[in-house]
């Protein structure tokens, strides 16, 4: 098939195309007429590299899975260096769970303590001759 109807199949453009084949990402074959040349082999590396890509993983680390298909593997994740990539994901993706939990308290702590805040605020304003509460965007709340 030709670049524009591999394009079209893997849900890509024919630049992108362009561009893993310069990073030797994608073969360059060439047909007698000159016009780039795929087959349904290289629509399995471009669906592998999409899926990689969806998952987070960046171009280059799509390389090891690429280079087990042609290497005649049924699947791009049945080498050792596929494996080691995933692994290695899974430790980012990690990492940045714990991040995220992290922030999450520090936010809800924030939560809990503007609460309070609001709370006292609002029973001062109850007491007479109290302060009468101001929205922080400007202005009387009442």
């Amino acid at each position: 098939m030709r670049i524009g109807e591999l394009a079209a199949r893997a849900g890509t453009t024919t630049r992108t195309l362009r561009y893993y084949e310069s990073r030797g990402l994608l073969p360059a074959r060439r047909g007698s007429n000159g016009y780039r040349a795929y087959d349904e082999d290289d629509l399995k590396l471009l669906r592998q590299i999409r899926t990689l890509q969806d998952f987070g993983f960046d171009l280059e680390e799509t390389r090891p899975f690429v280079e087990c298909l042609r290497a005649g593997h049924p699947q791009g994740d049945a080498c050792p260096a596929s494996l080691a990539v995933y692994r290695r994901k899974l430790g980012e993706l990690d990492a940045l769970i714990d991040e995220l939990r992290s922030v999450r308290e520090q936010v809800g702590g924030q939560l809990a303590r503007a609460e309070r805040a609001m709370g006292d605020l609002a029973a001062e304003a109850a007491v007479p001759g109290g302060p009468e509460p101001v929205c922080e965007l400007g202005g009387r709340t009442r």
